[in-house]
């Protein structure tokens, strides 16, 4: 039986959804379910359904056994070396906030929550964890109050998007214990700990795209309703995602997304490169899109929501001088709103098609 509820309702019900009474589909107040198939026959096998943010395609059920959460959640700990108590600001109705509930489930510890902003943070007296993305912790470091809570803490664990460098220099110059997580939906979570995998785990990186392959106990079931994409994203045991990375001295490197490679004027431009080149520079102010140009094909343009930093002339300058080739320097920069999706990370689709927009605004006028 597929039955959804609310996120505040997720605590009390996860219990049940890891014993096989149903299966939980959490879902915020007003969203739609008409991606999830109730008569699919994952719903028999499946504990949790998680539907995907849908950052940069249409959301998908994602269908997670009681014995892959729970594999994820003990290869945590066990690599953490320690059962901990959980925070976490982040929504219950996705991934990494699930994650924090299954974790104490499966340890005997507890999950607690706080705001997203985390105003209402508590120490937790024995040794904790807590779940942020980026952006929060990007608005963290600049709350000496609130840095003092969060450097009690044994692990900050930090995933949802790529974090720059200078980020990370950062909070460990300030004394956090941050710890970097890879991962989805379909592996329950982060999976791979500071480039480690997380024990049980296997990765393969095709030599050809550099496409990464996960195999382990902790790999989701299905999509619910759409068996031809779950065969081709999970087969002969591995997990065939959409990112590119580098797997030598049994670390792996995440260099973004396969589709991040756009093509502008014949030249290949790495926006997930070019971003964390951008990260560096503006700690969280700005994102880089390509749009659809009929003379280049596809041109770059940088967004920022930082009135004071729309020159184009200094970014193309600043950029160029730190590697980046003519073709992914941006053609325009846009003042504009950086909008979010629910779990943290920036509505990449909704982001390009505003600029897309704006662009051909700009061509006009030119």
């Amino acid at each position: 039986m597929l039955r959804t509820c609310p996120p505040e309702e997720i605590a009390s019900l996860l219990p049940g959804a890891l014993a096989g009474e149903y299966c939980l589909a959490p879902l915020p107040s007003g969203t739609s379910s008409d991606h999830l198939d109730p008569t699919d026959p994952l719903v028999q096998t499946a504990a949790v359904v998680v539907s995907t943010s849908g950052s940069t395609g249409r959301p998908k059920g994602v269908a997670l056994t009681a014995d892959a959460l729970l594999a994820g959640a003990r290869a945590t700990h066990e690599h953490l070396g320690r059962p901990l108590t959980w925070v976490s600001p982040l929504p219950g109705q996705y991934v990494a906030g699930l994650m924090t509930m299954v974790r104490a489930l499966e340890a005997g510890t507890r999950a607690l929550r706080c705001a997203s902003d985390l105003s209402d943070l508590d120490v937790p007296d024995e040794p904790s964890a807590i779940s942020l993305v980026p952006t929060q912790l990007v608005r963290a470091l600049a709350q000496p109050g609130l840095l003092d809570r969060l450097r009690t803490f044994h692990t900050i664990l930090l995933g949802g998007a790529a974090a720059s460098s200078t980020l990370l220099d950062r909070a460990r110059e300030a004394g956090l214990s941050v710890v970097t997580s890879y991962g989805m939906s379909e592996t329950c979570g982060g999976c791979v700990y500071d480039g480690v995998p997380l024990p049980g785990l296997e990765v393969a990186v095709d030599e050809t795209r550099g496409r990464v392959r996960l195999r382990g106990p902790m790999l989701f079931a299905g999509y619910l309703g759409d068996p031809v994409l779950s065969r081709e994203t999970l087969h002969d045991g591995w997990l065939h995602t959409q990112d590119r990375g580098t797997w030598a001295d049994d670390r792996l490197t995440i260099l973004g997304r396969i589709d991040d490679v756009v093509i502008s004027g014949g030249v290949n431009v790495d926006l997930a490169h070019l971003q964390r080149v951008v990260d560096d520079l503006a700690h969280g102010s700005a994102a880089v899109v390509a749009v659809p140009d009929p003379e280049w094909g596809a041109t770059v343009v940088l967004v920022t929501d930082d009135p004071t930093a729309t020159d184009l002339q200094a970014w193309r300058t600043r950029l160029a001088s730190l590697g980046i080739e003519p073709a992914g320097l941006p053609r325009h920069v846009l003042l504009g709103p950086l909008p979010r999706l629910a779990s943290g990370k920036i509505d990449r689709q909704g982001l390009a098609a505003w600029a897309a927009g704006r662009h051909a605004a700009h061509r006009l006028e030119d």
